[in-house]
């Protein structure tokens, strides 16, 4: 049992919001927080809307204006990545195999910042949370944009809901699931 519940925490987040809005400057500077790494699908935007919407640009714009650095890593192609990031002239990492931890640690070390001052913020418990917390990081989970996914997401979220009905059973998880 003990060794059931530490094998989960590495897909607790440490925080879970509704939407990416709900991350402000002021809210991560109370943590000591000056960077983020994001993910790209279902956080930022849709998985299958190329650019970043106005509202997502003016989040952008206020991290920068508030000394936040962000970078987007993301288990996706290079071309995806890159179309969506350098309009908001944003560094990237695409094809990051998350959950392992070698992208995590090439976005804090290009951003020259310590673990304890990045949040890793992500839509899915199997690459963001776990991939933020094994690297070391303040995780975020936030609500999935849309419900739809492509086939490989599919398949986490089921492995995800199984997971998240057990902690919810062991009383480690108390938020809701829809927005």
């Amino acid at each position: 049992m003990r060794g059931e519940v530490s094998l989960f925490k590495k897909f607790l987040p440490n925080e879970h919001v509704k939407s990416i809005f709900e991350i402000t400057p002021e809210k991560l500077k109370e943590k000591g927080i000056k960077g983020i790494i994001t993910d790209l699908d279902n956080t930022l935007v849709a998985w299958d809307v190329r650019d970043a919407t106005p509202e997502i640009i003016q989040w952008f714009k206020l991290m920068e204006d508030s000394d936040i650095k962000v970078t987007i890593i993301s288990n996706n192609k290079e071309e995806r990545v890159k179309i969506f990031s350098q309009p908001l002239n944003t560094p990237f990492v695409y094809s990051a195999r998350k959950p392992l931890a070698l992208a995590f640690n090439k976005a804090a070390k290009d951003m020259k910042l310590a673990k304890n001052e990045i949040v890793v913020i992500g839509d899915q418990l199997l690459t963001d949370v776990l991939g933020g917390n094994r690297a070391g990081f303040y995780t975020m989970l936030v609500v999935p944009i849309v419900e739809t996914d492509g086939k490989i997401t599919q398949v986490n979220r089921y492995v995800e809901r199984r997971i998240l009905n057990w902690m919810r059973k062991k009383g480690m998880v108390t938020w809701e699931e829809q927005k």
